[in-house]
């Protein structure tokens, strides 16, 4: 029968639960058991997609065209689990399957209510999580005890163990164990009262993952162990990563946190064996290479907002045994600085996807730097789309080329909307979701990197390029190195004169992991370190013809 782990959060919300989820799922799936992992998310939205990255950070999609929470990033780069729609709920789905089924009759004309109604259909959604093919359901309930927006989705796990047995469900509970400075001490206090809200609820948590940014010492971890009616080994401390959040999993190793789950649930399972991402770390902390990458976008500031971007840089880092230094670069501060002012220095230039018109000149300008400039520069989606603007406005003499999205009236819509996509109904209604075919030409750089001609890729946008201005890019030097198998969708640009110049209409971001950094990253972060090596050579012949005159 398959097991089931829920994991909740206290005190206050940005725990990590969702990186503590994905490296319970690893470790799992290094002892040999098939994992399935899960979010089910309190906020009434249907989905995040039409949600502000500044409230929800990046959305992250699936195969499947899904538009999900950014967890689900951690829980694909963490493990090989299959993901799907099913793998992330919102209150808001919940309700509106419940009332659609209302509004067929299939209630009998009850009274529909939260308890059974709504509790059941979270309890389904679980459910179908399962199956002879998965030992372990891990699923992470969004939000933080309190909360009276999780409430159903607590009271539904709560029903879930009588429903399945007990002995077929793990309680995990994150709490906080903030540290006074002005006492000098940790303070468990907090975390008794989250686990005592847990427990008038009906839950009675079985493991204790307790941040914090000191050591927790024996007596404090005794102390929250006999409060909180848990077992001391089961009181388990997860300090602040400095260095990198790639240190959890082997943090919950030392924790034993794989045996208790193990033990607990009655898994059969085998020995963990972590040689793999031990050496990820050893190169983590011991790089051949140093180097910078500007990320130019509209919510730079906002780290979640481009989290798949930042971690697939450092998946490519990785690669190549280099510690990277990202610039968040707001692209309105380059409308107001210039992009020389801001992005000197740097050895490769990142453009990432984006919706509206906010800081679009800026980033057009970064891509004009790197163009001139020779910097290696990737464009990701709205970063392919201003590449073509970029090129069509200053090399092509194109002037005022742009994309119908941010002027209809332009002389040169380089980007626009398909003649099928003309009426838009519903926000995201029209877009191009999820994996999408594509082939490559032969020889080219996007081709040398992938290693095959046959891809695909997740897609996240609505605009594409206007195949009426195909044969005057081609003459005037760019070249159109992935395409759909039809030929009718332009993937990928390159501008084969210039050392490192390729933009993705599709976002290669989703399929990067650290054990398997993604192609186009790793091509990226290749052309920047030689782009360093370059400039070290030039500022060395530089020194030595001014010391021999």
């Amino acid at each position: 029968m398959t097991k089931h782990i829920f994991v909740t959060g206290g005190v206050v919300s940005s725990l990590g639960k969702g990186l503590t989820s994905a490296s319970i799922g690893m470790l799992l799936e290094r002892r040999g058991l098939r994992v399935r992992m899960q979010k089910l998310d309190p906020y009434i939205n249907v989905d995040p997609g039409t949600m502000s990255p500044y409230q929800h950070g990046e959305v992250y999609v699936l195969d499947d065209g899904s538009e999900t929470d950014l967890d689900l990033g951690h829980y694909e780069r963490f493990t090989s689990g299959k993901l799907d729609r099913d793998c992330n709920y919102t209150t808001g789905q919940i309700y509106l399957s419940v009332i659609e089924k209302e509004r067929k009759g299939q209630f009998l004309g009850k009274t529909v209510q939260v308890i059974p109604h709504i509790t059941n259909e979270i309890k389904r959604v679980i459910k179908r999580m399962g199956g002879d093919d998965v030992d372990v359901v891990i699923t992470e309930i969004g939000g933080t005890v309190g909360d009276i927006e999780s409430l159903p989705f607590l009271e539904a796990i709560r029903q879930f163990s009588l429903d399945v047995g007990r002995e077929n469900c793990l309680y995990m509970h994150l709490t906080l164990v903030p540290y006074l400075k002005a006492a000098d001490e940790l303070k468990t206090k907090p975390t008794q009262h989250s686990v005592g809200q847990l427990r008038e609820i009906g839950i009675q948590p079985d493991i204790l993952v307790c941040r914090s940014e000191r050591s927790i010492s024996r007596d404090d971890r005794e102390k929250i162990a006999l409060f909180c009616n848990v077992k001391t080994e089961a009181v388990i401390e997860e300090k602040d990563k400095d260095f990198s959040i790639y240190e959890v999993p082997l943090s919950l190793v030392d924790n034993k946190m794989d045996e208790l789950v193990v033990d607990k649930l009655g898994l059969s399972a085998g020995n963990l064996d972590m040689t793999p991402w031990t050496d990820l770390l050893h190169r983590l902390r011991n790089p051949r290479h140093e180097l910078s990458i500007a990320v130019v976008g509209k919510y730079a500031e906002h780290k979640d907002a481009y989290k798949s971007i930042y971690e697939s840089i450092d998946h490519a880092g990785m690669h190549h045994d280099a510690q990277i230094r990202i610039g968040r670069i707001q692209s309105s501060d380059i409308e107001r600085e210039g992009a020389e002012r801001l992005l000197s220095g740097y050895h490769g230039i990142l453009v990432p996807g984006g919706f509206g018109e906010r800081g679009v000149e800026g980033k057009v300008q970064a891509i004009e730097f790197a163009r001139k400039k020779g910097v290696p520069f990737f464009g990701i989606c709205l970063g392919m789309q201003l590449a073509v603007i970029e090129y069509a406005r200053n090399v092509m003499q194109f002037a005022g080329a742009h994309s119908t999205e941010f002027d209809k009236d332009t002389a040169y819509p380089v980007i626009c909307l398909l003649d099928e996509q003309q009426n838009v109904t519903q926000m995201g209604g029209t877009m191009r979701l999820g994996s999408q075919p594509a082939r490559l030409t032969p020889d080219s750089r996007a081709h040398l990197a992938y290693g095959v001609e046959a891809i695909a890729e997740r897609h996240r946008h609505r605009y594409e390029f206007n195949n009426e201005y195909r044969d005057v890019f081609e003459k005037a030097g760019m070249q159109f190195s992935g395409r759909s198998p039809d030929g009718g969708l332009i993937e990928i640009v390159e501008i084969p004169s210039h050392p490192w110049f390729v933009a993705a209409q599709f976002h290669p971001e989703f399929k990067s992991k650290p054990l398997a950094a993604h192609p186009l990253f790793v091509d990226f972060v290749d052309a920047a370190i030689l782009r360093r090596k370059k400039r070290v050579t030039d500022e060395i012949e530089i020194q030595a013809a001014e010391a021999s005159s």
